[in-house]
């Protein structure tokens, strides 16, 4: 075989290996819906185990029939509280694709952080700009009905939302402080008044008896570290995020190459630890569900729900 013979059935072999990985990414590993579960011992001895779900990045569009029936399937594992960290519109008609996703958790517990993508439609760009750093955008009116959105989560289903801002719930012998933020990635993120939403908080609630038992959620879009840091130093037990992606593209048994913020790349997904100044905290980080309708692909980062088990400390 000559040299050019040689270099060209190389070169056939490597486009025919990217068509498959590609075709791979659209076709199949896109709605290949998988569902990630982690068992977190830090419920005080005697707790009653506490299951959430999870749910980030739908991107929904009307037509997406497949991830909404999936989404519709969670109900099987009895959440008793579901955290929503944004990104659920990805159409200016999405809603009533999560309208459809989510009416089997009625009456469950919930709570939200939105993504700029529930309240700026999706727009093409050049997927390899990600590898330059956080993606920037240019400010613009919001083109999704975000008021809809949440008026179907807080009117509808009775989920709080925790933009910026603290509450408190009760049931079944648990007792939460859930604490958020805006989307940091676009800076909507008021650091500065979470103290004082926490300090009002606290007083308004005054729990009985040992606060100690007390189980303090942080719940944001996107994971960037000055996010991070201040709901670990204000006493987040668990931490929730999505936006990564975990990278979307990803070469098998390495970290995500892009976190489109500044988390490092090693914990762009799943669940880890995040050191505060005081303190440390878990942190589950979702790889979504979605993509935006101008990017239809993951390879190696298969769509994922997040179902975390609150055990008691010695749980056997």
């Amino acid at each position: 075989m000559t040299r050019a013979r040689a270099a060209g059935v190389a070169f056939g072999v490597t486009a025919a290996a990217a068509l498959g990985a590609l075709a791979w990414g659209v076709f199949v590993e896109r709605t290949r819906f998988t569902v990630r579960r982690e068992v977190l011992p830090i419920l005080e001895p005697g707790s009653r185990p506490l299951t959430i779900l999870h749910l980030s990045d739908l991107h929904m569009a009307p037509w997406q029939r497949a991830k909404q029936d999936f989404v519709r399937s969670l109900v099987r594992y009895e959440p008793d509280l579901i955290v929503d960290t944004g990104d659920n519109l990805g159409h200016v008609d999405g809603l009533a694709g999560i309208r459809r996703a989510f009416e089997p958790f009625r009456g469950i517990p919930g709570v939200f952080a939105h993504g700029s993508n529930d309240f700026h439609g999706p727009v093409l760009k050049n997927p390899f700009a990600y590898f330059g750093g956080p993606s920037g955008a240019k400010p613009r009116q919001p083109d999704l009905d975000v008021d809809a959105l949440n008026a179907f989560f807080t009117d509808e289903l009775g989920w709080l939302d925790l933009n910026n801002a603290a509450r408190a719930l009760e049931f079944r012998g648990h007792r939460l402080e859930l604490f958020g933020t805006g989307d940091a990635h676009r800076r909507w993120d008021r650091l500065d008044a979470l103290p004082g939403n926490l300090e009002a908080l606290r007083e308004e609630v005054e729990w009985e008896g040992d606060a100690g038992d007390v189980l303090r959620l942080g719940v944001t879009h996107a994971p960037y570290r000055r996010v991070l840091d201040a709901l670990t130093n204000e006493g987040a037990d668990l931490i929730l995020a999505g936006h990564t992606h975990g990278g979307q593209v990803r070469i098998p048994g390495f970290p995500a190459l892009v976190t489109n913020c500044d988390i490092p790349r090693r914990q762009a997904q799943g669940l880890s630890v995040w050191p505060g100044r005081r303190r440390s905290a878990l942190l589950n980080v979702s790889a979504g569900l979605g993509t935006s309708i101008y990017a239809p692909v993951r390879f190696a980062c298969a769509p994922e729900a997040v179902v975390l088990e609150l055990v008691p400390v010695g749980y056997p």
